[in-house]
């Protein structure tokens, strides 16, 4: 309801509030004793349980559908959903205090407007339907004086949040650098140094010398944890061989499933309910003239294309408009037709043919759909029994032994690929797995196709350091692979500074001692490289910042904007490799190309919101600490208890 309230308004308080969790300490929190709807205030705004309560209903829902199932209230005190409802809540009770201390209010009109502007109280012809407003707000548990008290408030906190922020613009400098930071591209060569450029080749260590870098790098020769599991499980899967079918419960599934097989002829049709039958008219010979699309005639009449879409339609299901629709043999547009909303046009996009698969075509596929329904619906009814068994001190062994469940061991090792067909596939069992303790007792828990299962966890092997002995081969191959970077790196270094020397022969002296010293935690003597052929470098243009190179890491062109000036080179440190990087060029940005003022307005909006958020965030901070925050934890205890 927040975001229905604000629907095109200025936003940057919400989305502040949005992205702000702001702290409470510091702020004067204390606890007091309320009301039983009171959940703390703000000086005298009180924070009732009812919005809190809504607040966190909502967000739960809308995270649901995101994640396409339940989250429960202890998910999302995890994610610490409920302490960013209360600060937002927080922050807006501080609007509406320092709004009544000094006095801010708005009219009815400004009300009526606001609430008339709402598109969720909009019929589909774009005006303000009072049965929509109403049903609405009964969903919401609001009488329609407290949602237009409520709207009052809001509009009284825009007011005062367009005081503090209005007029806060990004200095035009600031914008401009920051435009020409981004947009500035480069020109750049690089030159990969190997193994094969080395002077000399790579003398393998002694055993002592091994063993130490064992011992020294121990993280990458460490077995992880390993959580080792008995488990029982079933699925409808498992299950569906072994289940008998007659005719008949192939039939039920049948009549079950029957508009996967039986359907009339359809067509997919968007429907445009117009103002009066003249503008309908007028738009049909607009679309017929070819002067105007269906989808454009839909914008201007400010919908969304997916409002006036109406899916795959029956000649029944359109009503008057069926005969007219399925007489068009290709896409078009139809109408002006009388319907109960007012004249509309209709669009037709696509035409569906007839579904007709009689019972023994579909035989087949219908005796693996009823095996699996079955499967599960057995699955269902039986999976209070197994709990019942697990409870009554039952091991995993004897109800594999006694039921349908098969038993299974596994040693879990945390981010490994599971196998194919194994259990550690579902992710129902993978966060069992990874939060099972050994004094836990095992339990019945869902799999997401409908199975069940539940595991004991017998063992956890702490990481180990693997012997030397049995990753001999590995260190070795390690310790090569180190020191081939850590060479490469000084003939790299020595040769920068060689180049750097070309450019100003007073940096000589110092580069080479630097180079001489160390490079990583080893001493290194100067490598001289020989002089490479200038047909080994590659060159690249016109790069920019979020640029990629094929076949090269990342370091090469992050290496190249750190450069100062063209001709000097820099040392590129990729995972492995080891790269030459010199700058040939800088570009500068043209901020008057329609790309570069284009990028110019984002940066400049960009830095507008975040000036405005920041003040607004110094500025909430204040009325909260001369206020006074006060929170009823227990209130809000018991809030989050009732809402799951």
């Amino acid at each position: 309801m927040s975001k229905l309230r604000r629907k095109g308004k200025s936003a940057i308080v919400w989305v502040v509030m949005g992205l702000l969790v702001l702290g409470l300490g510091g702020f004067g929190v204390t606890s007091f004793s309320g009301g039983s709807t009171e959940i703390g205030r703000v000086g005298e705004t009180k924070l009732t349980a009812d919005d809190y309560a809504r607040g966190l209903r909502q967000q739960l829902q809308a995270m649901s559908q995101q994640a396409g199932q339940h989250v429960s209230m202890a998910q999302a005190q995890a994610m610490g959903l409920p302490n960013a409802i209360l600060a937002q809540l927080v922050t807006a009770a501080a609007l509406e205090e320092q709004a009544r201390v000094i006095g801010i209010s708005v009219g009815d009109d400004r009300v009526v407007s606001s609430i008339a502007d709402a598109p969720a109280f909009r019929s589909p012809s774009g005006r303000f339907d009072r049965t929509a407003y109403s049903e609405v707000l009964r969903r919401q548990g609001l009488t329609e004086a407290q949602f237009e008290a409520e709207v009052r408030v809001d509009e009284a906190r825009l007011m005062l949040q367009r005081a503090v922020t209005g007029g806060v613009v990004a200095p035009g400098a600031m914008v401009d650098q920051t435009a020409k930071w981004l947009l500035e591209t480069r020109d750049l060569s690089w030159r990969e140094l190997r193994a094969d450029d080395l002077p000399e080749p790579i003398t393998d260590p002694d055993e002592g010398a091994l063993e130490a870098w064992h011992q020294a790098n121990a993280d990458r020769f460490t077995a992880p944890e390993i959580r080792k599991l008995t488990y029982v499980w079933v699925t409808p899967e498992m299950m569906a061989p072994e289940v008998e079918l007659d005719e008949t419960a192939l039939r039920e599934t049948y009549d079950r499933n029957i508009a996967e097989y039986q359907q009339p002829e359809r067509r997919m049709v968007s429907r445009l309910i117009m103002p009066s039958q003249e503008a309908a008219e007028k738009g049909k010979a607009d679309i017929e003239a070819g002067e105007i699309p269906f989808e454009a005639l839909v914008l201007q009449r400010g919908l969304q294309v997916d409002d006036a879409y109406l899916g795959e339609m029956t000649r029944e299901q359109l009503g008057a408009a069926g005969d007219a629709v399925f007489e068009l043999d290709q896409p078009g547009v139809v109408g002006p037709i009388e319907t109960n909303l007012g004249p509309a046009l209709y669009q037709m996009n696509a035409i569906l043919d007839p579904v007709d698969i009689p019972f023994d075509e579909a035989r087949d596929s219908l005796r693996q759909e009823a095996a699996m329904d079955r499967a599960e619906r057995s699955i269902e009814a039986r999976a209070d029994e197994f709990e019942e068994m697990l409870a009554a001190g039952m091991t995993l062994e004897e109800i594999a032994a006694d039921t349908p469940l098969e038993l299974g061991q596994l040693e879990w090792i945390a981010d490994q690929d599971p196998a194919e067909g194994s259990i550690a596939g579902y992710e129902a069992f993978r966060e069992q797995a990874e939060t099972v303790g050994q004094d836990d007792f095992p339990h019945m828990a869902r799999l997401d196709d409908g199975g069940i299962f539940a595991l004991r966890l017998d063992e956890i092997v702490p990481p180990t350091l693997k012997p030397f002995a049995e990753v001999r081969e590995e260190v070795l191959a390690d310790w090569r692979r180190s020191e081939t970077q850590r060479l490469l790196l000084a003939m790299a270094d020595e040769e920068r500074v060689q180049a750097a020397a070309a450019l100003d022969p007073a940096a000589l002296a110092e580069g080479v001692s630097a180079a001489q010293t160390t490079v990583g935690q080893q001493p290194v003597a100067p490598v001289v490289p020989v002089d490479a052929p200038q047909d080994d470098w590659t060159a690249e243009t016109g790069l920019t910042r979020d640029g990629w190179i094929e076949d090269l890491p990342a370091e090469v062109l992050a290496s190249a904007f750190t450069i100062a000036a063209p001709g000097e080179i820099e040392v590129a440190d990729a995972p492995g490799r080891v790269f030459l990087v010199r700058l040939d060029a800088v570009h500068d940005a043209d901020l008057d190309q329609d790309t570069g003022q284009q990028v110019r307005d984002a940066v400049s909006a960009r830095l507008d919101e975040t000036l405005q958020a920041d003040l607004f965030d110094y500025y909430n901070r204040a009325v909260q600490t001369r206020a006074g925050v006060q929170l009823n934890q227990n209130a809000i205890n018991a809030v989050n208890t009732q809402v799951q």
